[in-house]
């Protein structure tokens, strides 16, 4: 009877041990490319124990590999960028629902799933070029389609991501209907096919290549704050305006993540989730990676950031944006906006 109890107390143990290990491995599958995000991780390891071991790669490539991993796959995080990206991964099964009264209390309700949560947000903003364009001519970006703006306009590709999200959520606000209108106007108003990505558009503005471009907000607060002398030069000569401030308030994107569904580490995935939502990792998305915070009054010192201004946000939950996406694609498609 001795032996037998004694082999209860060392199976016990050893569970014990197992559950406390756990606790201390968090594998975390990451889209956001951004080195700035070590801290987070070196931050997040110093105050937990947790050890992050990170795999890093492109959304899709990282989807379809968790996928394939099924329910063998070691990763307990995925962290990305882009709400449609997001619910592409709830669509294939991929999360697991996160109960966690942190992140409700946090975490404002149209920026949050039942199984992803959404930690900073850039805003998608006209930039135009000073002199060439009045502001007042590009309030909103219905103001983008309209003639006056005949071969001013440069974009990236029609099918990237964030201007899906943009074309999500005019059709949200707007219906499909005056969406295809939209995207007809801004296809007529290219000064060349589009190409490049948001930093390619703004540096086009710069050199008078064309007016007007959208851009996210980082990547516009990234040349504000460089110390590069021809940055500092190109900026000079490109305006920012906040879109439909008068109406919906201008269209935001996400950066989140959440829990897998076979994670093996789910107590520290949860941690690490809470952490992200903290004051000093919301911070660290604002002053870091010139992203805003998802967490309303958290105080952040980001020079370029304050400079931008404060604006209205549109507040359509984010999980809508992926709602309309497919359908965003087929307009463009129509439209010409490849």
């Amino acid at each position: 009877m001795k032996f037998k109890t004694s082999l209860l107390f060392a199976a016990l143990a050893a569970l014990s041990a197992g559950a406390s290990a756990e606790e201390k491995v968090l594998n975390l599958y990451s889209a956001r490319h951004y080195q700035t995000d070590e801290a987070l991780y070196t931050n997040f390891t110093a105050k937990t124990g947790i050890k992050i071991n990170r795999i890093e790669g492109k959304e899709d490539e990282l989807l379809e590999r968790i996928r394939n991993e099924g329910a063998n796959s070691p990763a307990d995080v995925l962290l990305t960028v882009d709400a449609a990206r997001l619910a592409k991964a709830h669509e294939l099964g991929l999360f697991a629902p996160v109960t966690s009264k942190l992140l409700e209390a946090r975490i404002p309700a149209h920026l949050r799933t039942e199984d992803w949560f959404s930690f900073s947000t850039r805003g998608r903003v006209i930039v135009y070029r000073k002199g060439s364009v009045s502001p007042d001519d590009v309030k909103s970006y219905d103001d983008l389609a309209k003639p006056a703006l005949k071969g001013k306009l440069c974009s990236r590709s029609g099918s990237h991501p964030y201007n899906l999200s943009l074309g999500a959520s005019i059709i949200a606000h707007q219906g499909e209907a005056k969406a295809e209108e939209w995207a007809r106007g801004v296809v007529a108003n290219f000064a060349r096919a589009p190409k490049g990505g948001d930093t390619d558009q703004i540096k086009a503005v710069a050199a008078g290549e064309c007016q007007v471009a959208l851009s996210n907000t980082y990547y516009v607060a990234r040349l504000m704050r460089s110390t590069k002398p021809e940055d500092q030069k190109m900026m000079e000569k490109v305006g920012v305006v906040w879109p439909n401030q008068a109406t919906t308030g201008t269209h935001i994107n996400v950066s989140g993540g959440g829990v897998l569904k076979h994670a093996p580490h789910k107590a520290a995935a949860l941690s690490f989730l809470e952490y992200l939502a903290s004051d000093e990792a919301q911070r660290h998305f604002a002053d870091g990676n010139n992203e805003w915070p998802a967490v309303d009054k958290v105080k952040v010192a980001n020079p370029a950031l304050d400079a931008l201004g404060k604006f209205k946000a549109d507040t359509l939950p984010v999980k809508n944006l992926a709602m309309y996406q497919v359908k965003a694609q087929m307009i463009y498609d129509r439209a010409g906006y490849k």
